[in-house]
């Protein structure tokens, strides 16, 4: 498994991309896509030779992502792309101790390919995808045209 993207929790994703491009160059990569199985809404950023980074921000007043915000912005978890498939990598990480914080569904930010989350310790969750499709493609650095 290589590490896909990362994570940041954001109150406002309007207001953390101009502030991560400026910071770090990135551009968006996607368009904002509502993912309504866990209550957030989604972007991408990318920028070339380096992994994207996806920013969620709750997306209804019921989202768990507020929760977590209580405490602060800031990483929500490291995605890593599998090379079999989320539900086998999930079946062998459970026998390497990680816990499932929830199973493989689809995953609307991924175009509703399968996704799983995990919990592997040191206060790390992560996240499983076995696909490089992204939902809402506005601008891509591998573009050719």
């Amino acid at each position: 498994m290589n590490i896909d993207h990362i994570c940041i929790a954001v109150r406002s994703i309007d207001r953390a991309i101009p502030r991560i491009a400026d910071m770090f160059g990135y551009t968006q990569k996607t368009s904002k896509i509502t993912n309504t199985r866990q209550k957030v809404n989604v972007v991408f950023l990318e920028k070339q030779e380096s992994l994207d980074i996806k920013l969620i921000e709750p997306s209804s007043p019921d989202s768990p992502l507020i929760e977590s915000l209580k405490k602060g912005e800031g990483l929500h978890h490291i995605c890593f792309k599998t090379e079999k498939s989320v539900p086998l990598d999930v079946d062998i990480l459970k026998q390497k101790g990680l816990r499932v914080l929830a199973d493989a569904e689809k995953g609307e930010a991924f175009d509703d390919e399968l996704i799983a989350f995990m919990y592997a310790g040191f206060g790390l969750n992560i996240e499983l995808i076995d696909t490089e499709k992204r939902r809402g493609l506005i601008n891509t650095l591998n573009n050719d045209g």
